[in-house]
C-alpha cells in the first residue's frame, strides 16, 4: 500500500503550552493570595485604604479606596476564581496540549481541521477571561467548580463541542487501526465532561439581558446535582484527561511500553463506570437521603481498585528504567505525579466513610486532601509535559536540568509544606468543634477558638505556596532560555500507509477489546452507557420523587429583601467560607442553635436556588444564624468583623454599608420563581413587593438605631454630610443582606434534640 505524506500541526500545540504556563502561574499566584488572606485578612485593606489606624496601608488613611474595590480582592472571590482557573486555565489547558500533541502522533494523521483547533484554543481563552472579569464582578453562582454564569456555560459548551468535533473528525481519518489506551481516555472524558457539564448548569436567566440566572434544581435535589457534578469534575477533568496524557507521556519519557494491556482495559472501563456513582459522598450526614449517601460510600470504597490498578500500571512502566529516573527530571515528576495520584485515590475513598468523614468534613483535612491531587498529580503532569515537549518542539536540549531539577525539589517541598499542615489543621478542627466538658458544655464554645489555634499551619501552607510558585517560575525561566537557544518546528514531516477498510463487524478469534478498539463508534457508545448509568440512578428517582424532599408547612418562601439579601451573600462568595447545614450531630446542634436546636431538613431548602450547604467551615455554620444575633451586631460585624469578633480573619465588606441597594429587578425575581420554579408567591404580594421590602427594611433599621447609637450618630453625619446625594440607610444593601441572615433557620423549631452516629 502506498505510504502518505502528511504534516503533523505543533503551532496549536504550542498556544495551548504557552496558556498552560501562564494560566498555572495566575492560579498559583491566586492560590497563594487566598492562603495569605486567612492569616492575614487586612490583606485589601494594606493594599487599598482602611480607617483602622493600627493597620498600615499604601493608600490614604481612610476606608473609601477599599469601599471603590466593590469586593474585588474580597476572599469569596478570589477563592472561586483560583480554583476556577487552577482547573478550567491550567489543567484543561495542559490537557489539551498534550491531547493535540499525543492524538496526532498515535492516530498518525494530522487534526482533523485546523480552523476547528484554533476555534477551540481562543473560545476556550476568552471564556477564561470572562471568567476573570464576571468573578471579580461578584458575577457567579456559587456552585462549587461550576460557579461561572450562564452564557459562559454556553460559552463552555461551544468550545467543548468544537474540540469533541475535531477529535472525532481527527479518530475518523486515523492511519492506525486500532486506538491506544490513552485515546479511549480523552473519548471518556468528552463524553463525561459534557453530559455533567450540560445537566449540572441547567438553569433559567432571569433575562436575556442580565448575566444572573436561577438553578432549576433547588435545595437537596440541587447538592446531589451538583456533587454528582463537582466529584466528576474532579474525576473527568482533573483526572481521566490527564491519565490518558499519564499513558502516552510516561511511556515515551521512559522510552518503555505501559506495563499491562490487560491492565489497562481494566483500569479505563472500572474507572469510568464506578466514579458517576460516588459523588454524594460529599454530602454524607445532610439532608440528601440516606441511601444515595450509602451508594456514595460503597462505589467511593470500590474506586481505590481502578484507581491504583491505573497507578501501579503507570509506576510498573518503569521497571528496568530507575536508573533514568534519577537523571532525567521529566521522569520524576511523572513519578512523583502517579505516586501522589495514588495517595489522593486512596485517600478520598476513607474520607467517604462515615466514620472519618464526620471529622474530617468541612475541615482543612480536605483541603489537604485536594491539593495532594492538584499540586501533586495535576501540576506535576503538567510540568513534566511542558519539560517534555519544550526540547522536542524546539529541536534543542533543555537550558539547564538543573534548574529543571531545582524546580521538582522546591514542588516536592511546596506540596509537603502545604498538605502536612493543612492535614494538622484539619484533625484540629475536627476535634475541637466535637469536644465537651464533663457537665455536657462545649469545650471551644467560641468558633474562634478553633480559628486562632490552626493560624500557624496556615502561616506553614503559605510558605509551601511560595516554594511552589517559586518552582513555577524557574520553569518559565528554563523554558525561556530554551525556546531561545532553539528552532520551533512548525510541521513536523510524518508518512504512514493509509488505513484499509476492512468493516466494522468483528472478525473470527479477534478479540472484544481489540474489536472495540478499532471500532470507535460502538467503543463510545458503551463509554457513553457506561458513564450514564450510576447518574441516572442516583439522581432521577431524587429529582422525580416527591417524597425524597419531604415538605415542612412552616418553610415559607423568602421576602423580596431576603431574595435580594440571598444574592449579595452568592455575589460575595461568602458560602466559600460558611456552610449552611447542621448535620445530626450533638455538638453542631448544641453549637449552632443551642439545647433546644434542631439538625438541617430537606424541606427546609425547598426554595434555594441554588443551595448554599457549603463545602468548608472557616466560619461558623450559618443555617441557624436567624435570631443569634442582633441587627446591629451584623451591621457592625460587615463593616469590620475584628469589631466584634476579635481575632476574626473574616474580610471586612464596607461597600454593602454604602452601596445603594439595586431593587430594579426585585419583582422580576419574584415573578421568574413563581411562573417557572411554582413558589407559592400570590400576586398581591408581587405587586406589593416594594413596600413589603421597604417596611421589612424600615422595621431592620429601627433595630440597628435603637440598639446602637453610635450607628444612628454615624448615619445622621452622613446625612448632613451629603445632603441630596445620601442614600437612606433603609435602601443600602446591608439591610438585604441583614434581612437573609436573619431569616436562615427561622421557619422551624423544635424541644427535641436527634442524633446519629457512624454505626
Amino acid at each position: 500500500m502506498e505510504t502518505q505524506k502528511f504534516n503533523y500541526d505543533n503551532t496549536i500545540v504550542r498556544a495551548f503550552l504557552y496558556a498552560t504556563i501562564a494560566f498555572g502561574l495566575v492560579g498559583f499566584l491566586l492560590g497563594l493570595t487566598a492562603a495569605l488572606m486567612l492569616f492575614y485578612p487586612e490583606l485589601p485593606e494594606f493594599l487599598f485604604g482602611t480607617d483602622d489606624t493600627t493597620i498600615k496601608s499604601l493608600a490614604s488613611g481612610n476606608i473609601q479606596g477599599l469601599i471603590n474595590t466593590q469586593g474585588a480582592l474580597g476572599f469569596g472571590r478570589i477563592r472561586m476564581l483560583h480554583t476556577s482557573a487552577v482547573i478550567f486555565a491550567f489543567v484543561c489547558n495542559s490537557f489539551f496540549c498534550g491531547a493535540y500533541y499525543s492524538m496526532q502522533r498515535l492516530l498518525k494523521t494530522r487534526m482533523y481541521s485546523d480552523t476547528l483547533s484554533w476555534i477551540h484554543f481562543w473560545t476556550w481563552q476568552i471564556m477564561i477571561v470572562s471568567v476573570v472579569i464576571t468573578f471579580l464582578m461578584g458575577i457567579n453562582t456559587s456552585k462549587e467548580y461550576a460557579e461561572h454564569e450562564w452564557p459562559i456555560d454556553i460559552l463552555i459548551t461551544v468550545s467543548w463541542v468544537v474540540f469533541g468535533i475535531n477529535m472525532f473528525g481527527t479518530i475518523a481519518k486515523r492511519r492506525v487501526r486500532h486506538l491506544y489506551v490513552a485515546i479511549w481516555f480523552f473519548i471518556g472524558t468528552w463524553i463525561a465532561v459534557a453530559m455533567l457539564h450540560i445537566f449540572n448548569n441547567l438553569e433559567v436567566p432571569l433575562s436575556f439581558t442580565s448575566w444572573k440566572s436561577y438553578s432549576i434544581y433547588a435545595g437537596a435535589k440541587d447538592a446531589l446535582v451538583q456533587w454528582w457534578y463537582g466529584h466528576n469534575a474532579v474525576a473527568f477533568v482533573l483526572t481521566t484527561p490527564v491519565l490518558g496524557l499519564m499513558y502516552y507521556f510516561l511511556p515515551k519519557a521512559a522510552d518503555r511500553p505501559v506495563f499491562s494491556y490487560k491492565l489497562s482495559i481494566i483500569h479505563f472501563w472500572s474507572l469510568i463506570f464506578v466514579y458517576l456513582w460516588a459523588g454524594p459522598h460529599h454530602l454524607q450526614y445532610t439532608a440528601l437521603p440516606a441511601w444515595a449517601q450509602a451508594v456514595g460510600t460503597g462505589f467511593s470504597i470500590m474506586l481505590i481498585a481502578p484507581s491504583w490498578g491505573g497507578m501501579l500500571n503507570g509506576l510498573l512502566t518503569l521497571r528496568g528504567a530507575w536508573d533514568k529516573v534519577r537523571e532525567n527530571p521529566i521522569l520524576k515528576f511523572f513519578v512523583v505525579a502517579v505516586t501522589c495520584y495514588g495517595m489522593a485515590t486512596f485517600e478520598g475513598p476513607l474520607l467517604a466513610t462515615k466514620s472519618l468523614n464526620k471529622i474530617g468534613h468541612y475541615t482543612d483535612w480536605v483541603i489537604g486532601h485536594v491539593h495532594i491531587g492538584a499540586l501533586g498529580w495535576n501540576g506535576f503532569m503538567a510540568f513534566g509535559i511542558v519539560y517534555y515537549l519544550i526540547p522536542v518542539m524546539w529541536r534543542t536540549p533543555l537550558w539547564s536540568k538543573k534548574l529543571a531539577n531545582w524546580h521538582f525539589w522546591l514542588g516536592t517541598l511546596g506540596i509537603i509544606f502545604y498538605a502536612v499542615p493543612m492535614y494538622i489543621s484539619g484533625f484540629t478542627q475536627g476535634l475541637m468543634w466535637k469536644q465537651f466538658n464533663p457537665d455536657g458544655t462545649l469545650l471551644w464554645k467560641n468558633w474562634l477558638d478553633t480559628v486562632t489555634a490552626i493560624i500557624p499551619y496556615y502561616k506553614m501552607r503559605f510558605l509551601g505556596g511560595l516554594f511552589y510558585i517559586s518552582g513555577a517560575i524557574l520553569m518559565v525561566v528554563n523554558v525561556i532560555k530554551t525556546i531561545r537557544a532553539g528552532s520551533f518546528q512548525r510541521e513536523v514531516p510524518a508518512e504512514a500507509p493509509a488505513l484499509a477498510n476492512i468493516g466494522s463487524t468483528r472478525k473470527e478469534g479477534e478479540g472484544i477489546h481489540l474489536w472495540l478498539e478499532r471500532t470507535p463508534k460502538l467503543l463510545s457508545i458503551l463509554a457513553f452507557i457506561t458513564i450514564a448509568i450510576g447518574g441516572l440512578v442516583e439522581i432521577i428517582p431524587t429529582l422525580t420523587l416527591k417524597q425524597s424532599v419531604p415538605t415542612i408547612t412552616a418553610v415559607k418562601p423568602y421576602s423580596p429583601l431576603e431574595l435580594e439579601g440571598r444574592d449579595l451573600y452568592i455575589r460575595e462568595g461568602c458560602n466559600a467560607c460558611h456552610s449552611q447545614m447542621i448535620r445530626p450531630f450533638r455538638d453542631e446542634i448544641v453549637r449552632f442553635e443551642g439545647k433546644n436546636g434542631q439538625y438541617s431538613k430537606a424541606g427546609e431548602f425547598i426554595y434555594d436556588r441554588p443551595f448554599l450547604w457549603g463545602s468548608k467551615r472557616t466560619g461558623p455554620d450559618l443555617h441557624r444564624e436567624g435570631g443569634r444575633n442582633p441587627d446591629s451586631w451584623h451591621f457592625k460585624h460587615m463593616y469590620n468583623p475584628r469589631i466584634t469578633s476579635a481575632g476574626s480573619i473574616m474580610p471586612r465588606f464596607p461597600w454593602l454599608i454604602t452601596n445603594k441597594l439595586d431593587k430594579t429587578k426585585m419583582v422580576d425575581k419574584m415573578k421568574l420563581m413563581k411562573n417557572y420554579f411554582d413558589v407559592p408567591y400570590t400576586k398581591a404580594e408581587i405587586d406589593s413587593a416594594n413596600q413589603w421590602a421597604n417596611n421589612q427594611a424600615a422595621g431592620i433599621v429601627k433595630r440597628i438605631y435603637s440598639e446602637a447609637t453610635d450607628v444612628k450618630e454615624q448615619i445622621e453625619k452622613d446625612r448632613a454630610a451629603k445632603g441630596a446625594t445620601f442614600v437612606p440607610l433603609e435602601q443600602r444593601e446591608i439591610v438585604a443582606m441583614i434581612a437573609y441572615l436573619q431569616r436562615l433557620g427561622t421557619d422551624i423549631k423544635t424541644t427535641q434534640i436527634q442524633t446519629a452516629s457512624a454505626e
